[in-house]
């Protein structure tokens, strides 16, 4: 079956860094677009970052663009989030997703991973 599992996320200081990764299994990994999405309390979830299942176009949110990459390593069947100059606001559960299209909501997401990021 489908499993998706974050890892990385943590406590940092505003202005710090720090790096997820989704790790897939259960299906053809390279032939999926995935997205990282993420969801503060009292909050929609919403989408942060995404990446195409061959070409490796990228998308971002205005909110985190010049701040965050993703990547995407087929062989390890994982994607990353580098997220660098972290504020506050980026404070919040992250998800990844699995989908056919970086523009199309997933429909399958991992467990989460929590970012919470002090001032």
């Amino acid at each position: 079956q489908v499993q998706l599992v974050e890892s990385g996320g943590g406590l940092v200081q505003s202005g710090g860094s720090l790096r997820l990764s989704c790790a897939a299994s259960g299906f053809t990994f390279s032939a999926y677009a995935m997205i990282w999405y993420r969801q503060a309390p009292g909050k929609e979830r919403e989408l942060v970052a995404g990446i195409s299942s061959l070409s490796g176009v990228t998308k971002y949110a205005d909110s985190v663009k010049g701040r965050f990459t993703i990547s995407r390593d087929n062989a390890k069947r994982t994607i990353y989030l580098e997220m660098n100059s972290l504020k506050p606001e980026d404070t919040a559960a992250y998800y990844c997703g699995r989908s056919s299209g970086v523009e199309i909501r997933p429909n399958y997401w991992g467990q989460g991973t929590q970012v919470t990021v002090s001032s």
